[in-house]
């Protein structure tokens, strides 16, 4: 019943990666039965370079979606940004933008507003640490700008048969450099990360992908080019864009930029 349900929702990714490709600007949601990842480089990303005849290559696509629900600790498949040296004017900017999060936020704690509100979740039918709620519009303009009104996904947590709200996610284009992310959210109080260093197995070690001894996939002990090539893999540097979490309702510049809470260890 897990396979089933694994591979339904890498159906549902491996669709969502042609429509990134062809979706004109202005879109604001998959066609009806399809869902992106959140944090997905809007438009274009090397995930739609996969071939969508490969099991091999659902299966990473499931694994690319359980990195997002739980975000996996620091490792060879986690890339983040080096937090730099405090400037003048960094606190304050950091707090402007906690300070209009909050505000935007404040609306959803209702979820019901959200999901009347273009939000949709992404796979609900898939138990999760955090659930994101992704308005496929927002994402796509953060590929071209800023707007901290506008968050590409709102973080629930399980509350009964309801959902907490507690946090967002922004997210940017894969291209950018750390001086980029730096000019939308200072280095100096955030951290965002990407998800690296892809292997994908050959269609005959599908099973790799699983369990503590994985070599493939984004939990997986192949983290190099020349080491997925050996095994037959197809290796992929970066799938997606980069992501950060805030917590606008926590107290303190600690746990509203968490670190250890978005990058909780994957089930």
């Amino acid at each position: 019943m897990r396979d089933r349900i694994v591979v339904l929702i890498s159906l549902f990714l491996l669709a969502s990666m042609t429509w990134g490709q062809q979706q004109p600007a202005g879109s604001s949601a998959p066609p009806s039965g399809q869902q992106s990842m959140p944090g997905m480089d809007m438009p274009g990303h090397d995930m739609s370079q996969m071939g969508q005849d490969s099991a091999g290559d659902a299966d990473a696509s499931a694994h690319a979606m359980h990195s997002m629900e739980g975000h996996m600790a620091m490792g060879p498949h986690m890339k983040m940004t080096a937090l730099r040296p405090s400037q003048p004017g960094d606190a304050e900017k950091a707090e402007k933008i906690v300070e209009v999060a909050r505000v935007a936020m404040e609306k959803y704690k209702d979820y019901h507003v959200a999901l009347n509100g273009n939000f949709q979740i992404f796979h609900p039918e898939v138990p999760q640490k955090q659930y994101h709620f992704t308005n496929y519009r927002y994402a796509l303009e953060a590929a071209f700008s800023f707007n901290p009104e506008h968050p590409t996904s709102l973080l629930y947590e399980k509350n009964g048969d309801g959902y907490k709200l507690v946090g967002l996610m922004y997210t940017a284009p894969k291209r950018f450099t750390e001086e980029d992310l730096n000019q939308r959210i200072p280095l100096s109080i955030a951290q965002w990360h990407a998800h690296v260093n892809l292997c994908l197995p050959p269609p005959n070690k599908r099973g790799e992908m699983r369990g503590p001894n994985a070599l493939f996939g984004l939990a997986g002990s192949i983290s190099t080019p020349d080491a997925c090539s050996a095994a037959g893999g197809k290796f992929i540097p970066q799938i997606f864009g980069w992501m950060v979490h805030i917590y606008p309702f926590e107290r303190t510049p600690e746990d509203i930029w968490s670190v250890e809470r978005q990058h909780g260890t994957m089930d």
